[in-house]
């Protein structure tokens, strides 16, 4: 059954209430703030990249306190090990017998928060791979279901900083957005300063209650996706590949089915958020940076040039058009 526009209106009510407190703890990042609860609408993981102290942490942490979810944080260096995440046997005595007890880690929460998660080594960020995408733990050959929801919110810094490593392109392709934080401007950082002290966080109340946000994501997977949409979204998906658009010419791997499934996930939970009971053209658009940027790989010429994948997402969604035999010049949007 489609999601009813009664049903929508509601969960709207909600989503702004928590769209207001987290703009009362970062300052000056509404698009930013819009795209994290998309992609926790979407039930997606989401990569946060930025320089410190721009506010990726505090960002989580208010999302969590606001939607009232059991969190855990992990800060991750380079001597942190797989089992500091995930959990480990051990061994305990019970009835006059010695046994392997697992005793759950960290990652046994609503929201893992990964703070700067590419300073640890390949192999401990390998340990997220099987938990992002089937909400589970395998130790020792037994598996542990993870809590339902499940998110990782990550936060990395730029590659260029010193001791970090390159997430596994595996591991990139399992967080639903890669989303950018960028630098204050002058009046937010007079904000800043007038309204916040080193060493405090901000207060969060509790927007949603675990019920109430169950709710709502189970809405946004009942929002009606119309066939051109999800025409259009395979298009884009199929025009990142090398030869199969122009734009694709300095790609050397395009995205995967996976990024497919997240553009229309992603264009559902913005289409609620806009109280509208099906996804358009549009919501594609308004996601695809953050779904795509980071699963695109590029050829080495094309970034001598300086290209990055921002302008291959865009020169992508300039030559592909909304519906399969148009041309760009005739689109209207939807």
């Amino acid at each position: 059954m489609h999601a009813s526009e009664t049903e929508v209106v509601e969960a709207a009510k909600h989503i702004r209430s928590l769209n207001q407190a987290l703009n009362n703890v970062i300052f000056g990042q509404q698009d930013l703030i819009d795209l994290v609860i998309t992609g926790v609408l979407a039930r997606g993981h989401i990569l946060l990249e930025g320089l410190p102290g721009l506010g990726k942490t505090e960002l989580v942490k208010g999302l969590s306190r606001s939607l009232h979810l059991d969190t855990k944080r992990v800060q991750f260096t380079p001597d942190l090990l797989p089992g500091d995440i995930t959990g480990n046997p051990v061994l305990q005595e019970n009835n006059g017998r010695r046994e392997f007890v697992f005793q759950p880690g960290p990652m046994f929460t609503n929201i893992l928060l990964a703070d700067e998660i590419n300073r640890a080594s390949p192999k401990t960020q390998s340990a997220l791979l099987e938990a992002m995408q089937e909400r589970r733990v395998t130790v020792l050959g037994n598996t542990h279901s993870l809590p339902a929801p499940f998110f990782v919110l990550a936060t990395q810094n730029p590659i260029e900083l010193e001791g970090t490593y390159p997430l596994p392109e595996a591991q990139l392709d399992r967080f639903l957005f890669k989303l950018e934080v960028t630098r204050n401007n002058v009046e937010t950082l007079q904000r800043i300063v007038s309204h916040r002290e080193l060493g405090t966080e901000p207060h969060v109340e509790a927007i949603m209650t675990a019920e109430t946000l169950q709710s709502v994501l189970d809405l946004v997977k009942r929002v009606y996706l119309p066939d051109p949409v999800a025409n259009y979204i395979a298009r884009l998906v199929d025009a990142t590949h090398p030869g199969q658009s122009a734009a694709a010419r300095g790609i050397r791997f395009g995205a995967s089915p996976r990024a497919a499934l997240s553009l229309a996930s992603a264009a559902r939970a913005r289409a609620v958020m806009n109280e509208r009971t099906h996804a358009s053209f549009e919501d594609v658009r308004a996601v695809a940076f953050a779904v795509l940027r980071h699963r695109i790989v590029l050829e080495y010429n094309a970034r001598i040039e300086g290209l990055n994948s921002n302008d291959m997402v865009r020169a992508i969604l300039e030559e592909v058009p909304f519906q399969a035999h148009a041309t760009p010049k005739t689109l209207t949007k939807a």
